[in-house]
This record gives structure tokens, sequence and C-alpha cells, in this order.
């Protein structure tokens, strides 16, 4: 099995990622990335606060809420930018990096201070937590997203 997306087989380029291989890259990659990232946010006591953002306070709900947030995430990425970003282990790992930190500044301090009426661009102890868990479950989307990516089933 190759490690990028750019090598062939028999001639034909896997540049080209079908779009089904890409929504399943970032299913799969926002699950796996997702839960990591769950587990570390219950940790923390986070859930309720996601839950808080659909009317509830339920860890568990809040845990739902997170792991679809995290697949919609995921599908962002490969979908729009799949075949052009995620081409290897070390660049999926990268662009996934990036990735959860742009996710950080768009979903902690800004998305969802403005749902729950708090302040934007807070950044505290508790912050910088959530910038390490969302840059991990960065790099396991990027990862994940570019193993299913280069898989020839």
């Amino acid at each position: 099995m190759s490690a990028t997306l750019s090598s062939t087989t028999s001639g034909t380029s896997t540049t080209s990622a079908s779009f089904a291989r890409r929504v399943a890259a970032g299913v799969l990659g926002g699950i796996a990335g997702g839960i990591v990232f769950g587990i570390m946010m219950a940790m923390m006591g986070l859930l309720p606060t996601l839950a808080m953002m659909v009317g509830s306070e339920s860890p568990v709900v809040g845990f739902l809420v997170h792991m679809m947030i995290s697949i919609m995430i995921g599908l962002g990425l490969t979908v729009l930018f799949g075949t052009r970003l995620l081409t290897g282990y070390l660049r999926g790992a990268l662009v996934g990096l990036a990735y959860g930190a742009i996710w950080w500044v768009l979903g902690p301090l800004v998305i969802m201070p403005m749902m729950l009426g708090g302040a934007l661009f807070v950044v505290n102890a508790g912050a910088l937590l959530s910038l390490m868990g969302h840059m991990i479950y960065g790099v396991i989307l990027g990862l994940v997203a570019v193993r299913v990516l280069v898989s020839r089933r």
C-alpha cells in the first residue's frame, strides 16, 4: 500500500479520490478524532457545556452534539480539500493540526460564545487545553482520512 495519493496503480492516478471515498474519509476521520477528543472533553467536564448548545446539560447529549460536529468538520476537510491537501500521512497530520487550530478559533472562541452569550476570544488555561484537543482531533482526522483515501479496496 502506498503512503501517498499521488501513487499510481496500472497507470491510474489516485489523486482524484471519488466523492464517496472523500465522504467516507471525512466521516471515519471525524468519528476517530471525535471519540478521542470527546474522551478528553469528558475528563475535563466539558460535555454539559456542549449540550447547552441544544438546550440540555446532559453529558450524553453533549457527546452526541460533539460527535455530530466532529463528523461535519471532518467532511468539510475531506470533501472540499481531500485530494489537494491530504496527499500523504505527514502532510495529512500537518494539515489536520492546522485545521484543528482553525476550528479551535472558530468553535470555542467564536461560535460557542455567540450561541451561549459569552465573551468572544477568551483565552485561558481551559481554552489552551481545548486548543490541544482540537489539534489532536485534527491530526487523527488527517491521518485516518489519508488512510481511507489511499486504500485500494
